[in-house]
């Protein structure tokens, strides 16, 4: 367990440091950085291991078999889905964890204070692993129908945005960006509203909605500020609900998203809970960008169920 030499900083023990690294991130653009980051970790005089893994499912594996094996910390080194994978093993444990930004979307680690610099992120992490501290924030925890426990730290999509991602993924053509450009066309052209069955913090409400979000932290997709209000740290959700908007207008609303300003929207309603269960049909949702649970399912925050090395 960790020292704790105060409520907002945690100590860290000695011990190596397990860096998980996602090469691909980023469409490969900071894969030459690489052993630059891994010598700046070395700097906090610390034993720096390099986990191996050729899928999600075997970093996921390889990060918990790092924790299991006694890391003093672990850091990821890619977007939010490499810091969705190596969150897995580190959640409800003392055991200290850095972001470094060096994907597509960064939304976890820009948002809980890190610099959008793979460098600069790193001069953080190796600062705060020198002086032995590390700082406490929120994480969401989801429950399926079926008991599997998942955690996050942004935003959970289960509306529109959700929709998509699980078309682009059964999409085998066309390859890159373009076929998620498709499956949004295809989609829309699909849009029709949804019936949800939501309880906040036990109070039941059922909605036609387009657009459902829970989060954790504010931003999602790279700086969609879907729940603009989110804060990290104050133990609760924010849940945002886009109604039943047709084509032409969530075309419209979509890019106001960016500022966080949609939820002015007329359509759109928003609601905090410290325990969130959602309910509709057909949908599988996304959590940190990634392919997460099906609905149903209940989300809660956990208060300081994770520690930053910053």
């Amino acid at each position: 367990m960790l020292a704790v030499t105060s409520d907002d900083h945690p100590s860290v023990p000695d011990g190596p440091v397990a860096v998980l690294a996602n090469p691909t991130a980023g469409r490969g653009r900071h894969r030459g950085l690489l052993p630059d980051l891994l010598d700046g970790l070395a700097a906090a005089d610390r034993p720096v291991r390099l986990l191996r893994a050729a899928s999600a499912v075997q970093a996921e594996a390889a990060c918990r078999a790092a924790v299991a094996e006694g890391a003093a910390a672990l850091v990821a080194v890619g977007g939010d889905g490499t810091v969705h994978q190596a969150m897995q093993a580190v959640a409800g444990t003392s055991v200290p964890f850095g972001p470094v930004p060096a994907g597509t979307g960064n939304d976890f680690a820009v948002e809980t204070g890190f610099p959008a610099d793979p460098r600069a992120a790193v001069e953080v992490i190796t600062a705060a692993l020198r002086e032995g501290r590390s700082r406490p924030v929120d994480l969401a925890r989801m429950t399926g129908a079926d008991g599997t426990l998942r955690w996050y730290g942004a935003v959970l999509a289960a509306g529109f945005d959700a929709i998509v991602n699980e078309r682009a993924n059964r999409m085998r053509w066309p390859r890159g960006p373009r076929r998620y450009d498709l499956a949004i066309l295809v989609e829309l052209a699909r849009l029709r509203p949804r019936r949800y069955t939501l309880t906040l913090d036990g109070e039941r409400i059922e909605v036609d909605s387009v657009l459902v979000a829970v989060g954790n932290g504010a931003s999602y997709g790279g700086g969609m500020r879907i729940c603009p209000d989110a804060d990290p740290t104050d133990g609760l959700l924010d849940v945002v609900v886009g109604g039943r908007f047709d084509r032409r207008t969530l075309i419209r609303v979509k890019p106001r998203i960016y500022a966080g300003t949609h939820v002015a929207h007329p359509l759109v309603r928003t609601y905090r809970a410290r325990t969130v269960t959602l309910d509709a049909p057909g949908i599988t949702t996304y959590a940190d960008g990634e392919r997460s649970l099906a609905l149903p399912l209940t989300v809660t925050a956990v208060p300081r169920a994770l520690h930053l090395l910053r």
